[in-house]
């Protein structure tokens, strides 16, 4: 049988209280089998190289992938699968739902010119091209065409879509 044991520092002064919550279930706390320090908010911040006192917030899905051919999904976090709808036009669907539709959206593909102007990465919603609100809490629709919006759409090599919330 594991033992527990705390132990004071002898140079400290102060008291270090543990507090159960005001609870009527039972709970258990399994320490992992290594030695470490307990994370705090300075220590999670000094992580991602962050200082100060704003909020750091996370990447909450990505995904690169191949949009040519059979879309394929080279690496992910939180995505599910990718939808073809169409030449240069996807849906992202992810495993775990947004808690709402309010999050930000990076889309990113090489950027690359052809006869009909230069072509960039776009995401879909209210006045796109295509269906309008095509952003929920469960997927997001984003598309590859010419800058100039004319409906020219293309499958690229490279897709990169990044959701933070």
């Amino acid at each position: 049988m594991s033992k527990i044991a705390l132990s004071g520092n002898a140079s400290g002064t102060g008291t270090l209280t543990i507090a159960a919550p005001d609870t009527n279930s039972d709970r258990t706390l399994t320490l992992p089998d290594s030695a470490g320090t307990i994370a705090t908010a300075e220590s999670t911040l000094a992580q991602f190289n962050a200082s100060g006192s704003a909020p750091v917030y996370a990447c909450r899905a990505w995904v690169n992938f191949n949009g040519t051919g059979t879309v394929a999904i080279r690496a992910s976090g939180n995505v599910s699968s990718i939808t073809d709808n169409g030449t240069g036009d996807y849906t992202v669907n992810f495993t775990t739902a947004m808690p709402d539709a309010n999050y930000s959206v990076q889309v990113s593909a090489p950027m690359y010119t052809t006869s009909n102007g230069s072509v960039t990465a776009k995401v879909y919603g209210s006045g796109s091209v295509g269906s309008a609100g095509l952003q929920s809490t469960t997927q997001i629709r984003v598309c590859w065409t010419d800058i100039g919006g004319t409906a020219n759409f293309f499958d690229p090599a490279n897709y990169y879509v990044s959701i933070f919330r």
